[in-house]
């Protein structure tokens, strides 16, 4: 069974940086596209970056440029670099893995 767990999310001012990880159990990790999405109040759950097992990767437009992703396949962990942060990145961020979703971790950013 596939287990994702998720950390670094908090609170920090406009501008600074925060790094959320995601660790997997349970599975074949190195062959699944791996990313975060996030969730807003009130508004639709949206793609921030996702990794290939090749590692390739994509980002959604609003982040592109501030926030880096990359993978770790031997300690089946990947990572979500986000500088630069701006008050619209608040937000509950989900790790997935395939099909799977973690529990999410709350990113919020003050003005």
């Amino acid at each position: 069974q596939v287990q994702l767990v998720e950390s670094g999310g908090g609170l920090v001012q406009a501008g600074g940086s925060l790094k959320l990880s995601c660790v997997a159990s349970g599975t074949v990790f190195s062959f699944r596209t791996m990313g975060w999405h996030r969730q807003a109040p009130g508004k639709q759950r949206e793609l921030v970056a996702r990794i290939s097992s090749g590692g390739n990767t994509a980002y959604g437009d609003s982040v592109k440029g501030r926030f880096t992703i990359s993978r770790d396949n031997a300690k089946r962990t990947a990572y979500l670099q986000m500088n630069s942060l701006k008050p619209e990145d608040t937000a509950v961020y989900y790790c997935f893995l395939g099909d799977t979703w973690g529990q999410g971790t709350q990113v919020t950013v003050s003005s």
